[in-house]
């Protein structure tokens, strides 16, 4: 079975939650990465559909692309809800902020894991959140 190199699932119920990182754990590691950042990808995964699904009232989708650049490969995940937005992107950024009132690791944990991050969001409108995650191609 080769890579799928790009793929969308949507996030409507917390079963779609497992759904998404079974996906992203399986073109991660057909895609060539290490066990520990097949892990982080996946951990980052759980968080940004878990926010998808809890902050939008179960409307979003997660996409995905495999990248490669010489040497390195790479996958962009990107999570994109029609919710009520963040108000304060600089502070749900902030190490232990919550708005679910969970001890989940946030977007700040979710950024630690992954090597960039993007989050965009308006009110009323939704929040689109991109995260890439960059190794060594073998």
């Amino acid at each position: 079975m080769g890579t799928q190199e790009t793929g969308e699932s949507p996030i409507k119920s917390e079963g779609d939650i497992v759904t998404c990182r079974k996906l992203i754990r399986i073109a991660a590691t057909e895609a060539g990465f290490g066990m520990t950042d097949v892990t982080r990808i996946v951990t980052a995964v759980s968080e940004l559909a878990r926010n998808v699904y809890v902050h939008s009232g179960s409307d979003g989708v997660m996409r995905w692309q495999i990248l490669s650049q010489p040497g390195q490969i790479g996958i962009e995940l990107v999570f994109q809800d029609y919710g009520k937005g963040i108000p304060d992107i600089e502070q749900a950024l902030e190490a232990g902020f919550t708005t679910a009132g969970t001890m989940g690791m946030g977007l700040s944990g979710v950024k630690r894991l992954m090597d960039e991050m993007d989050v965009k969001s308006e009110i009323n409108v939704g929040t689109t959140v991109t995260v890439t995650k960059w190794g060594r191609a073998k």
